[in-house]
């Protein structure tokens, strides 16, 4: 507990003290792994001693079989120490990474204070508020520059349709007037007769016209 409060104190002796146990350990394991080395291949010389023994002298594989179950048990006892290093360093690192852990949580909870001292819930609600009038008076401006100028005025839908019922009575009358101009003698124009064959047409029935009008006054005199 106290190493703990040391970490969040600051001192770094025992972080460096976690280390330097885990270094020291790691070596440890080094050594231990080159003694079981060494000890399994002494197992292996005495089983191949007492194989090469056991028909012509018995005495001296009995003695190599004695000497390879101490070779196993001093590898057996070395295996369990190897455990407990193994798990010790284990620990350690797993204690120093919760230390660190710990303290990195301890200093975001104090940043996280010191930015919320000067943040008061009263004031964000108002600097909200702010905000958003702002940003109302700024669509209300939008809208009023995008609106052209004098478009915006009512306009009655009842003056626009006599309005125009006006006008539609203005080009009927134009065309029931150029209907009265219209020569009594001109025929209808036959069905698919193009322009210039109407016009040609009504020319020659104005010379005609006049020519039997021509007649009509030789006639007369």
């Amino acid at each position: 507990m106290s190493g703990w409060l040391s970490l969040f104190g600051g001192r770094k002796d025992t972080r460096e003290s976690a280390r330097d146990a885990i270094v020291g350990l790691r070596q440890q394991l080094l050594l231990l792994e080159k003694k079981e080395d060494y000890l399994q291949k002494k197992i292996e010389d005495e089983t191949a001693k007492a194989r090469a023994n056991v028909a012509t002298n018995k005495r001296a594989a009995t003695n190599a079989l004695r000497q390879k179950k101490a070779y196993e048990n001093e590898l057996d006892k070395i295996a369990g120490t190897r455990l407990t290093l193994e798990t010790q360093v284990n620990a350690i690192e797993s204690a120093n990474l919760n230390a660190e852990t710990m303290l990195a949580m301890k200093k975001g909870a104090e940043a996280l204070q010191g930015i919320h001292k000067n943040l008061q819930v009263d004031k964000v609600d108002q600097t909200m508020d702010k905000i958003r009038e702002q940003m109302d008076l700024t669509n209300e401006i939008s809208d009023a520059i995008s609106n052209p100028v004098g478009m915006g005025a009512m306009v009655d839908e009842d003056d626009l349709a006599a309005e125009l019922d006006a006008l539609e009575q203005e080009e009927l009358d134009t065309r029931l007037k150029g209907a009265d101009h219209v020569p009594l003698h001109t025929p209808a124009s036959p069905v698919g007769r193009t322009t210039g064959e109407r016009v040609r047409a009504i020319q020659e029935e104005d010379d005609e016209e006049a020519q039997l009008r021509q007649l009509q006054a030789e006639l007369a005199m």
